[in-house]
């Protein structure tokens, strides 16, 4: 993608982000976000096929960021890729979407939210499965596999919601602790 088609993608998703904090999903419209991002339909239509993929594409920008490999230094943390334990990483995955918080609360208050949840724990399941089942410490042999991940992964969802609704008060770390409290 060029300079200007990345521009014009930043200035959709910014649009769509921005409608989401003042509007129901179901009542923005493309023309909404065109205007917003002051682009033409066309342009809107060479990007996405329709507002749902738009929401998609939004999410999974979020999500492939957030669970990258790359652990590089960020203005608001900063891990070493020595550090790659379940509970740096966790932190890590929390820091930055604290640092998106605007476009999650967005999406998450609005009936989109059971979408984009969907999308953050089919991430959720590959981070577990590669990385926290490897760490708790009790037997695990008795329940399977697919179970635990779903159980951890759902844990991660609904301790992400409980933070958002109360304001993000704790920081990243702490929210981390109580996770690999309660798996660990």
């Amino acid at each position: 993608m060029d300079r200007r088609q990345q521009k014009t993608r930043a200035a959709i998703f910014s649009a769509f982000t921005e409608l989401l904090q003042i509007k129901n999903y179901a009542h923005i419209t493309v023309q909404d976000i065109i205007d917003l991002a002051n682009i033409g339909r066309s342009t809107f239509y060479s990007h996405f096929d329709t507002k749902d993929e738009l929401l998609k594409a939004l999410c999974t920008e979020i999500f492939d960021h957030v669970f990258s490999e790359e652990l590089d230094p960020k203005n608001t943390h900063d891990f070493s890729l020595s550090h790659r334990d379940a509970a740096a990483m966790t932190t890590h995955i929390l820091y930055h979407l604290k640092d998106n918080g605007k476009r999650i609360v967005g999406i998450l208050n609005s009936e989109s939210s059971e979408l984009f949840l969907r999308y953050f724990k089919e991430y959720l399941d590959k981070y577990v499965t590669a990385s926290i089942l490897n760490e708790i410490s009790w037997d695990i042999t008795a329940v399977p596999k697919e179970f635990l991940t779903n159980h951890i992964s759902g844990s991660f969802v609904n301790a992400l919601q409980w933070w958002i609704k109360n304001d993000m008060k704790q920081s990243p770390d702490e929210i981390a602790q109580y996770l690999m409290a309660v798996i660990s």
